[in-house]
């Protein structure tokens, strides 16, 4: 089997429209992504499980996704996952979990 290190591949919705900051020569946007896992339990009823996923992009990538993505847009995304902390203004420590893109496509039509 080849060795897959720290690699993530999603597919599912944009939550909300990117949001895209400058820095300097380079972009970074960043959204949410849905997935959504259909099964039956234990009773027999059907269950809908949704996730949603953290994902940033840098780069011109950012800049592609910033321009063309929108809310209710269904994407395949493929990057590492990546987590880190940060303090808030109160200094409270939080946590974060990410997916740092490095390949995206565009699937499906246009969001309504």
């Amino acid at each position: 089997m080849t060795s897959v290190r720290n690699s993530v591949k999603l597919i599912g919705r944009l939550g909300k429209d990117p949001e895209v900051k400058n820095f300097g020569k380079s972009q970074k946007a960043s959204f949410s992504i849905a997935t959504t896992d259909n099964y039956k339990n234990a009773k027999g009823e059907k269950v809908e499980d949704t996730q949603w996923h953290n994902v940033v992009i840098w780069g011109k990538l950012a800049e592609v996704a910033g321009q063309y993505l929108k809310k209710g847009a269904e994407v395949a995304v493929e990057g590492k996952l990546v987590h880190r902390a940060y303090e808030t203004d109160k200094g409270e420590k939080r946590y974060v979990t990410e997916i740092n893109v490095n390949d995206l496509a565009m699937l499906g039509s246009k969001p309504k």
